[in-house]
């Protein structure tokens, strides 16, 4: 007999396991703006990412998701929780793939036992829009699509989605799952070289060459990192039928249009290196974000060169990577 937890309660405190990266951060930022009080769980490694003022309400804990002490320690009275750690990334998760179940899946399994044992009763986690579905039978990619990842990264994504739907059969844990497309935007960790909108505008700032996989003919759907953090926000409180939803910007552009859109916002030119495109590149993947918008009334609000400009303006701050 299922164990109804109170998903439905008011939400006010909330763990963010992986609140101090990229995606992570920006949602952050958007839930302190709405008043919560955040807990945020990270690696020991990594550093909070900004001084947090005192009258935002912020503990960050360091620790390791596949210990269930620091994991209970870190959800002790919460009320909903974010899932937003990836050990591994599209592009590496083939090269060892015992280690890919070994982390991801059994970080989540972990934390979902965690939840159980303390009652927490709700739980958005970040999935792959770029890779659980595969090559497209048909476009737009709704979230009824088939899902036939190429690469393990989206299988492992795909598991904990499927161990997320059981949580809820058995335990009446509410997820939330948000399969994200292309993310871009500040604070994007450009030494993984993952996401080419970040990484090839950090090229034509430092004069750079750049390398394509492929022609430049590959189609990716790009969203802007407030759109996404703002999806996590509306996600928090949904109380809809849907589990799971794509975030996206819905519109498809390739890599040769992407370098295009930079060269002319930068009024740059840079070395143009195209490498043999890789087995895992999926051709054409743009995501329907169309449940979304009825159920999450989310719409992606900053169009791509409204978010190119405000990276380029990350960069300068910053000081691009070199």
């Amino acid at each position: 007999m299922k164990r109804q937890m109170a998903s439905n309660k008011l939400i006010r405190k909330i763990v963010v396991f992986g609140g101090g990266g990229f995606i992570g951060s920006a949602v952050v930022d958007r839930l302190l703006e709405d008043g919560y009080e955040l807990r945020i769980f990270e690696h020991p490694r990594v550093k909070p990412y900004r001084a947090f003022s005192s009258s935002e309400k912020v503990e960050w804990y360091s620790g390791d998701m596949l210990s269930e002490y620091d994991i209970s320690r870190a959800v002790a009275g919460m009320d909903a929780v974010l899932h937003l750690v990836s050990f591994t990334l599209p592009k590496n998760s083939n090269e060892d793939i015992i280690y890919d179940v070994q982390t991801n899946l059994m970080a989540a399994l972990q934390l979902l036992n965690v939840m159980r044992s303390q009652r927490v009763g709700r739980i958005v986690f970040i999935s792959s829009g770029g890779t659980v579905y595969g090559i497209p039978k048909y476009l737009p990619v709704d979230e009824t699509h088939p899902t036939n990842p190429l690469v393990s990264y989206g299988i492992t994504k795909l598991m904990i989605e499927k161990y997320l739907l059981l949580f809820q059969r058995l335990y009446g844990i509410k997820p939330v799952i948000l399969r994200v497309s292309n993310a871009y935007g500040p604070r994007q960790r450009l030494e993984t070289s993952q996401g080419a909108a970040g990484i090839f505008l950090n090229c034509f700032l430092n004069d750079l060459p750049v390398e394509i996989w492929g022609d430049g003919s590959v189609v990716r759907d790009y969203v802007y990192v407030d759109d996404v953090a703002d999806a996590f926000a509306k996600a928090l409180t949904y109380e809809g039928k849907e589990s799971v939803f794509n975030i996206s910007s819905a519109i498809g552009v390739s890599l040769n249009q992407l370098l295009q859109e930079i060269e002319a916002l930068t009024q740059k030119s840079v070395t143009l290196k195209y490498l043999s495109g890789r087995s895992f590149d999926i051709p054409y993947n743009v995501l329907d974000n169309k449940l979304a918008a009825r159920e999450l009334g989310w719409s992606p609000r900053i169009n791509l060169r409204e978010g190119l400009l405000k990276t380029r303006d990350w960069l300068g701050e910053k000081g691009a990577l070199t």
